[in-house]
């Protein structure tokens, strides 16, 4: 168990742990499915820094995500295969622990009712991910051929994925590669870190502008790999995190922002059954766009 969660309820460290909520642990605490030093323990007892945790169970898998039309989806491409659409920032992609509706998945299997037999039945059509507080471009599966091809794809990193961010500072190098291993961090376990053993991660940037009131610089970033939080977590380890990103240290008082400064504004690839090449542009939303309008020179 991480020295951090020493002193934590049993209940919210494995929820932390494990991303699964509360309710679902409390369950499994009371059913006797969670350990400390082999013992059955109330949802209530407190660990101690050397304590083992063991999980004998998980929570019961949840029911496949519904329709719901009430979700809006963006389209910004749709053909027989795939479809690209523009997700506003807030919104969760899929169904998961303590978001069991009301996410991006639910408004697509209203539109696209299709979509409920590709992939996993639990996300269908979706092959990669943005966070909920990033916005911009998805590309989404709604045939299987198309599912298993786009997966394959972006394993290869034949998929381009451009995204616009602002961060504090500016890099000393106009373009840089940003190659280090990303894992859960150890001290927080509910974040992602630059860590040894973590998985291999690669981001390409590029600065587009550069400010001194606040001093901050505009970047067009690349992904070459798709990592959890991927793109915050190597700026904040290079020194520059993303702008109103208070996970990852970029949430000043200079700039105030409710949100990250991120945004996937370009998705490029070759269509999954036809081949023909497939190009999609996002503006920057209007909460980002009034950022820079207000920036000086």
């Amino acid at each position: 168990m991480p020295d951090a969660l020493a002193g934590e309820r049993v209940d919210r460290a494995v929820a932390l742990l494990t991303g699964w909520t509360r309710s679902e642990v409390q369950g499994l605490v009371d059913a006797g499915a969670v350990r400390v030093d082999g013992r059955q323990v109330a949802k209530s007892h407190r660990l101690e820094a050397d304590d083992v945790i063991e999980v004998l169970a998980e929570p019961a898998a949840p029911g496949r995500p519904q329709p719901d039309a009430s979700v809006p989806v963006a389209v910004r491409h749709e053909d027989a295969d795939v479809v690209v659409v523009a997700k506003p920032a807030g919104l969760v992609v899929h169904p998961g622990a303590g978001h069991p509706d009301g996410t991006l998945v639910n408004g697509l299997l209203a539109r696209y009712p299709e979509m409920a037999g590709v992939g996993d039945p639990a996300r269908p059509g979706i092959v990669h991910r943005l966070d909920r507080d990033t916005s911009g471009l998805l590309v989404i599966a709604r045939s299987a051929p198309a599912y298993e091809a786009l997966v394959a794809m972006l394993a290869a990193h034949d998929v381009e994925r451009r995204y616009d961010a602002l961060v504090w500072g500016t890099p000393s190098s106009a373009r840089g590669v940003i190659d280090a291993p990303i894992g859960r961090s150890v001290r927080r376990p509910t974040r992602m870190a630059v860590r040894e053993g973590g998985r291999s991660a690669r981001t390409a940037y590029e600065v587009m502008a550069s400010y001194r009131e606040p001093e901050v610089a505009r970047l067009e970033c690349r992904l070459e790999t798709g990592r959890t939080h991927q793109i915050r977590v190597h700026l904040q380890a290079i020194g520059h995190p993303v702008v109103g990103d208070a996970a990852y240290g970029g949430s000043r008082a200079a700039l105030a922002l409710d949100r990250p400064f991120l945004h996937a504004g370009g998705l490029a690839f070759a269509h999954p059954v036809t081949g023909a090449p497939v190009q999609v542009e996002e503006d920057l939303t209007a909460d980002l766009a009034d950022v820079l309008a207000g920036l000086g020179p």
